[in-house]
């Protein structure tokens, strides 16, 4: 089984990814290969130049590029695969057997203080800075760009993580996977 994740920027994506390594899934990026390329270019890790690189190479190579790079990690036996941000990724990854994307989203207030607790070198740091990048990571008009929001349209579950403890967010994700991983697990 082969699960992907999309959603706005601190909304939980990453409670539900170490919930699912905790189920025995292998954890792949299609951010940390962005933020390898951009490594290897020499290019600082901030939010703007990674959906910058990122944007970039799917002009040059198609917007599934990231998609691609992920698949051919993919070895035998659960995977997890965080940071679809374009919906071209999705259609790629679609074509994988058991593929299920799973949309995570919060209110934008919680999600910035999210992003100012965990602080991240890529993150924003003031509010008007969260506003801009969350409006560009969510919809671009350019169809190599990012596009959260028709990935999180094109998911086949939705969460909404409103809660402010982690420990709340985990018995939501153990009720929506209990059925999912009885098959796999």
């Amino acid at each position: 089984m082969i699960i992907g994740l999309t959603g706005r920027i601190a909304a939980g994506k990453g409670v539900v990814a170490n919930y699912l390594k905790g189920k025995g899934f292998n954890y792949l990026s299609l951010s940390q290969a962005v933020r390898d390329e951009a490594t290897k270019r020499g290019i600082e890790h901030t939010r703007k130049n990674l959906q910058d690189l990122g944007n970039e190479l799917r002009i040059k190579q198609g917007n599934s590029v990231w998609a691609q790079k992920i698949i051919k990690l993919i070895v035998d036996g659960h995977h997890v695969i965080d940071g679809i941000r374009n919906h071209k990724e999705i259609l790629e990854l679609k074509k994988l057997k058991d593929f299920i994307l799973v949309s995570v989203d919060a209110p934008q207030e919680i999600r910035f203080k999210r992003v100012i607790l965990r602080g991240k070198i890529s993150d924003p740091k003031i509010w008007e800075d969260f506003l801009i990048l969350d409006k560009r990571d969510f919809g671009e008009e350019n169809d190599s760009g990012q596009q959260v929001s028709k990935c999180m349209e094109l998911a086949d579950i939705k969460i909404i993580n409103n809660y402010q403890n982690i420990e709340a967010k985990i018995k939501e994700i153990e009720k929506i996977f209990k059925e999912i991983l009885k098959e796999c697990c």
